[in-house]
């Protein structure tokens, strides 16, 4: 089935359900001779993986143990495809069983109904959240050989509930709650997040990410822009309804006098264009944000419609998180790693061939 897998030259295909047996998938593309380890990888996972306890976040409990399966001999890449698995090991399907014939608000349900003809009702299937899994294994993957091209992804929360921090400390992002990256902003996003649990509610917030050592030339004309790339591969992530590139929609109330990205002989004065000017990156700082919305499994009453056409009212029980932020974080850095091992290969390519 077409849209399992992403990527042209380095790519990742996936498999796997929120509540079936595994999840896993299949690296192609990745060089060999890259020290790769379980350990490396386990660690980008360890950062997503649920029950991991904190504010707001769900009571499922699942390890996320990688296995690497294929692909890599003594310590390094062999060049073939990697293949690995991680399994499900505290599915509670029971929980769901009470709203299987209900189509449930900012789910997936209905469009999966409409698609398919039917739908797998625990925890959304493959719409599942939990399918972001894969993905962050492909990226570590990704990031390993990337930093040996000396290029490195941070990303950070600068927003969550509505509320915006002004510091942007990303070195220090990683260690605190959230992925904060306005370390003043810890203390009143977990009294905001206590107020919407409290309420039954969710709430979502904005992920800023920065792609350093990028060299200037990656990007495909016309419709395979980096930018581009980079706008479909955040907009993948379920809970992601908005990217911004540099000033992103700023720009739109901005002038070009003051938008464009001056150069003196030192180079570029500015970053309004976030590192891409016409498709290709221009070697600064790449610059994105994700905005991600609330999670639609919210306590309160909610009206909705059974598969019958119906009109019904229901409460949604399970374990669920109140905001996808932190969890999602690595997720999007993992997306922007895969995007840019691509180019990467893509220019090598171009240039192998010209």
């Amino acid at each position: 089935m077409a849209g399992n897998t992403f990527g042209s030259l380095f790519r990742l295909t996936t498999f796997g359900e929120s509540h079936g047996p595994a999840l896993g998938g299949v690296i192609d593309g990745c060089p060999g001779g890259i020290e790769l380890s379980q350990s490396l990888i386990q660690a980008d996972l360890d950062m997503r993986r649920p029950g991991q306890g904190g504010l707001g976040v769900t009571a499922r409990q699942e390890a996320d143990r990688v296995r690497i399966l294929s692909g890599v001999f003594e310590g390094r890449t062999t060049g073939t495809s990697i293949g690995f698995l991680i399994e499900n090991t505290d599915q509670r399907s029971h929980d769901y069983s009470t709203i299987q014939d209900i189509f449930r608000p900012g789910h997936g349900d209905f469009t999966y109904e409409a698609k398919y003809g039917q739908r797998d009702y625990r925890g959304g299937g493959r719409a599942s959240g939990r399918e972001t899994v894969s993905r962050v294994v492909g990226g570590a993957v990704a990031g390993v050989f990337l930093q040996t091209l000396g290029i490195g992804v941070q990303a950070a929360t600068v927003e969550l509930g509505g509320l915006a921090g002004q510091k942007l400390d990303f070195d220090g992002a990683k260690e605190r709650p959230f992925f904060a990256a306005d370390p003043d902003m810890v203390g009143p996003w977990q009294d905001e997040m206590l107020k919407v649990a409290d309420a039954g509610d969710t709430l979502g917030g904005i992920v800023e990410l920065r792609a350093s050592g990028v060299p200037a030339g990656l990007g495909e004309p016309v419709f395979d822009k980096l930018d581009a790339r980079l706008a479909a591969a955040i907009m993948s992530v379920g809970a992601v309804k908005g990217v911004e590139i540099g000033a992103g929609f700023a720009a739109a109330r901005s002038l070009g006098s003051i938008n464009n990205d001056a150069l003196n002989a030192q180079g570029f004065r500015s970053n309004n264009a976030g590192g891409i000017l016409a498709g290709i990156s221009s070697g600064q700082e790449i610059i994105v944000r994700a905005a991600v919305k609330p999670i639609p499994s919210i306590a309160l009453e909610q009206l909705s419609m059974s598969r019958l056409g119906q009109e019904v009212s229901l409460q949604i029980g399970g374990r669920h998180d109140i905001c996808a932020i932190p969890r999602i974080v690595p997720v999007l850095v993992a997306m922007v790693r895969l995007v840019l091992a691509d180019m990467v290969l893509l220019q090598r390519r171009m240039g192998s061939s010209r």
